[in-house]
Parts: C-alpha cells; sequence; structure tokens
C-alpha cells in the first residue's frame, strides 16, 4: 500500500502540481518497489528458516529414536538379570 508523499503548498506553488504531482507518483513507485523487494526477501528467510528447522527437526527425531532403542535394551537387559536372580531366589528357598 503506498504512502503518499505530503509535500508543502509552497512545494506546489513553486513548481507546479504536474511536476509535484510526477514527484509524488515517483516516491510511491520507489516504495512499492522496496515494500515488494523486503517482501520477496522476507519471504527467501522464512524458507530458509523452516527449511533449517525441519532439519533440526529430524536430526533430534533420529537422535531420540536411537536413545529410545538403548533404552528399551537396557531394560530388556535388566528384565532378564532380574529373572535370572528370581529363578535363582526362589530354587533355593524350595530346596
Amino acid at each position: 500500500m503506498p504512502v503518499t508523499a505530503k509535500l508543502s503548498r509552497k512545494f506546489y506553488e513553486r513548481f507546479g502540481d504536474e511536476i509535484t504531482g510526477e514527484l509524488v507518483d515517483w516516491f510511491n513507485a520507489v516504495d512499492t518497489t522496496y515494500q515488494t523487494q523486503l517482501r520477496e526477501l522476507n519471504d527467501l528467510n522464512w524458507e530458509r528458516f523452516k527449511a533449517e528447522l525441519h532439519a533440526a527437526k529430524a536430526e533430534l527425531r533420529g537422535e531420540m529414536n536411537a536413545g529410545f532403542a538403548e533404552m528399551r535394551l537396557e531394560m530388556e537387559r535388566f528384565r532378564s538379570s532380574m529373572m535370572k536372580w528370581m529363578f535363582v531366589y526362589w530354587t533355593g528357598m524350595m530346596a
């Protein structure tokens, strides 16, 4: 949305409505160009940020899956050890 430049009445009287109008139109065109460039730059930065975020998320997910797999293995080893010692205990109690 272009912002219309406001110039003083003295400026209009000195240079005329036509030239001043052209100057205001030029300012608005420059403003529109800068806004478009800024929007494009923001879109590019946003896409780059999203790509980095997805990469970090995938990396974290991989690390968590590896950690959970290791924890499951540890729990299974503990369970096996407990079963063995329970068997030894109950066998000793029966004897």
